[in-house]
């Protein structure tokens, strides 16, 4: 029998086996391709081929992109998930389930009657890809972020749905002060995470599994991670010798089945095989000539700060520090503005030690000569740095970049900075930051973007950036995820396009996402008629030549575009009008410390990873916290109808006036039971039961029920729902009661009254996917409480028929709920006008949220609403004033009742000037695509600010703080305006 060959191509790296007839591995190799595929296959076959000349041999090609290889080199091709089941089969024949995972892509094979496999859809969160990626940011080679992740000692949440997110995640850690340890260990869970939630929908991994692809063959802090979460022992968890070339031994078994040529020919085949060539869509170029591009620099150039010479002037100076999520960034000024000194350099996960070294250098070259007389920060890291050394000032950075941009351009109405994984927008009006846009999904219109694509094809950011300017033909890539983009850099480049072609056409799609998928603007004068552009990523010619060809208008790029939030820091400082910095000076640099420990704070549900940062002279500053008990101060209580009302409810459990005689009745306390509580509580009280409310949300109810979740996309109000049924479950209660319900109460203010598909029948899904109800009786009728007529009669008929209840006892109970419900409606009105009153009597702001019911729930909001309150605001909630405004037709269908709330609300605010709105979203609300724009048109007419804050399963307040910050700054702003 011959010899056997088997190619496995995937996304980012080639497997070359070779078995004998014993099925031996008489070869093995695993080697990155850089996206030349077919030029490594060669290579690898051409270094085997003093054992395989004159050989007759059977050659299969497998993997995500061999395809493409197979068929133009007429070589059989075997599809990967067959090629992965065959090896199994044959060496762990008794495997119930299979997780492999990728480059770029994660799968997870079930055995066991039919295949049935199930692999990651649109985003490369939890691939290989991402553990580069966040080694990357870290500073750290993978190998090192596996050994890192060996020595951990606590594990935070991260999201690992995008690279995006799981920075955003984080960075905070890190510049808080969090150990490298325990983030390394947090990310491979990360993985896990996403794989064991996003890949099982529903579906029980259990029995022995093996573990396959690059990830887990090496990192050994990966394969830890996946057997503690799925409590596997040796015998359970199989990870084989070759686990990182299986879908090639796979492929080499399949080609038992297939013709045996001469090793030669196949050779020959690989190497004359040209990949088929498509059409390329390009787009006009982004500049014709040099003397084109020189203009363009002539105009750019001119917007730059006075430079001064440090080592001559003699006077006061200013500090600005902008301690941001990758970069810390430093401007010395002179008091017009002039330039010093300027630093701007990663922050290699230690902002203060930058700090630190930067301070020191910045006192030896101003001698006796330069006086500080302040110094103002601002950025991620601002409360640690601003505690570290003392600093004057902490600001909002939105603030810290609007100095900046006005500084340049004083009719600046639009800011757009781009960082390297952030992008933030900001309008201005009336000399305010007045509306915030920044990236919630995803980054692919950011800096690293173009950066990921220049590493893989071997250039750094600067150069190949350049290559793009002159290209005749850019390539029109689309905007889509970094990942998805990576399959169009290939297929472009295998099409012909060059790599200047490429360079363009990236720059391109940066602004194509930039402006239509976090900005959604309709035309360019949605963003304004005086633009700023500012971060790093616009000083790429290319970037910002493509962003004036999109908008079809000059946008001001100030030469120190990286350098805006710290200049504007500055500049702030130096308005502070001190007498002497109050920054530490050289003499206390010298003998400056800092030490950071993690700790978990228990003062309430919350469970704050918090992180202790201690300096010399026994300083110490707490990070994480969202309120002030873990810094020793008593909680501000300022009032807050988020905190009534789940108080309110949270009591509604018990016997109430009943005996309790009739059973336990358990009721998930989850979405729409957050508005019908009030109501079920005393229909079943009355009627003699005791209700048993499923336990308080948290993480780790959210992941006892994880493993049953079917859909990774639905929100996190909904996915939290599987661990509340199996807790009841556990409870022992004698029935739940869930029911579907299509409407709400019909409060006469909108179009229609419904619930949204989501919240009306989960119940449905549960009874579907949660084998544990199968336990218990389970109840999820159909039920219309708005129905006020001839409800009693339907219900009477059900609870004869489940539990022998007469019709009388059923009606008597339906009456005192409906009045139980209203009297809860009420009280939550007359709480939120006394609320009101008190917040005018005490001069202070109010700020309405605009959500669902269910987003008062703490795991949900993640204690938002204490930290707006600890801002000095007082909180009411939509559902205390939208009784006040009367029907009104909308541009959008308006049928679902609470988005009619949120829309009354927001119209009773713009007549209120004492109030504003915060909207809370959940990630994955398909209505609140529709909700936001609309919202945030009748608050823009009304005159008002509108702030948004996207809420999901990952705890990390910091962009929410900047959010709230810049709406305080905008206030405080008007405030002024009105005033002079």
């Amino acid at each position: 029998m011959s010899l056997r060959i088997g190619i496995d191509i995937g996304s980012t790296t080639v497997k070359v086996v070779v078995l004998d007839e014993d099925n031996k591995l008489l070869f093995r190799s695993y080697e990155r391709h850089y996206s030349k595929t077919r030029e490594r296959a060669c290579e690898t076959l051409h270094s085997i081929e003093d054992m395989l000349k004159g050989q007759k041999v059977r050659l299969v090609i497998t993997g995500s992109a061999g395809l493409g290889v197979a068929k133009a080199s007429d070589i059989d091709f075997v599809q990967e998930v067959y090629a992965t089941a065959a090896a199994v089969r044959e060496y762990y024949p008794d495997t119930d389930a299979v997780i492999e995972l990728g480059g770029e892509d994660a799968k997870i094979i079930f055995f066991g009657g039919a295949l049935e496999e199930r692999m990651n859809g649109s985003c490369a969160g939890g691939t290989g890809a991402f553990i580069d990626q966040m080694a990357t940011l870290m500073n750290v080679s993978v190998d090192d972020l596996d050994v890192l992740s060996l020595k951990h000692e606590k594990i935070y949440p991260i999201a690992s749905r995008c690279g995006v997110f799981a920075k955003s995640d984080i960075q905070p850690i890190l510049n808080q002060g969090g150990r490298k340890e325990d983030v390394a260990a947090s990310i491979f869970q990360a993985v896990v995470d996403q794989t064991v939630a996003g890949l099982t929908q529903g579906r029980e991994l259990k029995g022995k599994i093996v573990f396959l692809g690059g990830p887990l063959h090496f990192l050994q802090g990966l394969r830890q991670r996946f057997v503690e979460t799925l409590h596997l022992d040796e015998e359970h968890a199989i990870f084989p010798e070759d686990g990182d070339c299986f879908a090639g031994i796979g492929a080499a078994l399949c080609a038992t089945d297939y013709e045996e040529r001469p090793f030669e020919e196949v050779l020959k085949l690989l190497e004359e095989s040209v990949d088929a060539r498509t059409s390329v869509d390009t787009m006009p170029p982004l500049f014709t000539d040099q003397k084109d591009y020189d203009a363009f620099l002539a105009r750019h150039n001119a917007n730059h700060p006075p430079e001064v010479d440090v080592n001559t002037y003699a006077g006061p100076a200013w500090l600005g520090i902008d301690a941001g999520s990758t970069t810390t960034k430093m401007a010395l000024i002179t008091a017009d503005g002039g330039l010093l000194y300027t630093y701007y350099h990663s922050n290699q996960g230690n902002p203060v030690a930058i700090v630190l070294e930067q301070l020191k250098k910045i006192y030896a070259l101003c001698g006796d000569r330069i006086q500080l007389k302040g110094a103002a920060v601002t950025g991620y890291g601002e409360e640690l740095i601003k505690n570290a050394f003392s600093c004057d000032l902490g600001l909002v950075e939105t603030v810290a970049h609007y100095n900046a941009a006005a500084h340049f351009n004083p009719d600046v109405d639009f800011i757009i900075d781009i960082g390297g994984q952030d992008m933030k927008c900001f309008k201005i009006r009336n000399g305010a930051v007045d509306s915030i846009m920044l990236n919630e999904a995803c980054s692919s219109g950011c800096g690293s973007f173009i950066e990921t694509f220049a590493k893989a094809l071997g250039y750094d950011i600067a150069s190949f950036s350049k290559l793009g300017l002159f290209s005749p033909h850019p390539v029109n890539l689309g905007s889509r995820c970094t990942v998805f983009m990576n399959s169009s850099v290939k297929q472009a480049q295998k099409d012909g396009a060059s790599v200047e072609d490429i360079s363009a056409g990236l720059s391109i799609s940066i602004v194509k996402n930039a402006v239509y998928k976090v900005i959604r603007a309709a035309n360019a004068d949605d963003l304004g008629k005086h633009i700023v552009v500012q971060g790093g990523t616009f000083l790429n010619d290319a970037v910002l030549r493509a962003f004036e060809q999109e908008l079809d208008r000059n946008v001001t790029r100030p030469t120190i575009a990286g350098l805006m939030g710290a200049f504007g820091a500055a500049l702030a400082a130096r308005n502070l009008h001190l007498e002497k910095s109050a920054i530490l000076d050289a003499k206390a640099l010298e003998t400056f410390t800092h030490t950071a420990k993690p700790v978990t704070c228990g003062l309430c549900t919350n469970h704050c990873s918090l992180t202790v940062n201690q300096f010399d002279g026994g300083r110490r500053f707490i990070s994480g916290n969202r309120c002030s008990r873990p810094l020793g101060k008593e909680k501000v209580e300022n009032p807050d109808l988020m905190r009534y009302k789940y108080q309110k409810l949270r009591a509604m459990a018990g016997k109430g006036t009943g005996t309790g005689a009739r059973g336990r009745i358990g009721i998930p306390f989850g979405l729409n039971m957050y508005e019908n509580l009030p109501y079920w509580f005393t229909f079943f009280t009355k009627l003699n039961f005791e209700v048993v409310l499923s336990p308080e949300s948290s993480r780790k109810l959210y992941i006892k029920g994880q493993h049953t979740i079917p859909s990774d996309t639905v929100c996190y109000p909904a996915k939290l729902l599987h661990g509340h049924v199996e807790a009841l479950v556990e409870e022992g209660v004698d029935a739940i009661w869930y029911p579907c319900m299509s409407y709400n109460n019909d409060e006469g203010i909108g179009d229609n009254h419904y619930n949204c598909p989501v919240v009306a029948y989960y119940p449905e899904l549960l009874a579907a996917n949660v084998p544990a109800l199968k336990e218990t009786k389970f109840l999820d009728p159909y039920v219309g409480l708005w129905r006020h007529k001839d409800f009693a009669k339907r219900i009477s008929k059900l609870m004869s028929a489940e539990f022998g209840i007469p019709e009388k006892e059923t009606k008597a109970a339906v009456k005192a709920a409906y009045e139980a419900y209203d009297a809860y409606v009420q009280d939550v009105r007359e709480t939120g006008r006394q609320y009101v009153e008190y917040a005018r009597g005490h001069n202070m702001p109010v700020v309405v949220i605009c959500g669902r019911p269910y987003h008062i729930d703490p795991e949900i909001n993640h204690g938002i609403n204490d930290l707006i309150t600890s801002f000095g605001f007082v909180l009411v909630t939509e559902d205390a004033l939208s009784y006040l405004e009367g029907y009104a037709p909308r541009k959008v269908l308006n049928q679902w009742t609470f988005q009619s709330r949120m829309y009354n609300a927001a119209r009773y605010v713009c007549t209120q000037p004492d109030m504003q709105v915060v909207q809370l979203v959940s990630f994955g609300c398909g209505t609140d695509a529709i909700t936001t724009d609309e919202l945030r048109s009748i608050l823009e007419e009304g005159g008002k600010l509108y702030t948004q804050l996207k809420i999901d399963d990952i705890s990390n307040l910091g962009a929410v703080t900047i959010r709230i910050r810049s709406l305080m700054a905008a206030m405080e702003a008007r405030k002024d305006a009105a005033e002079h």
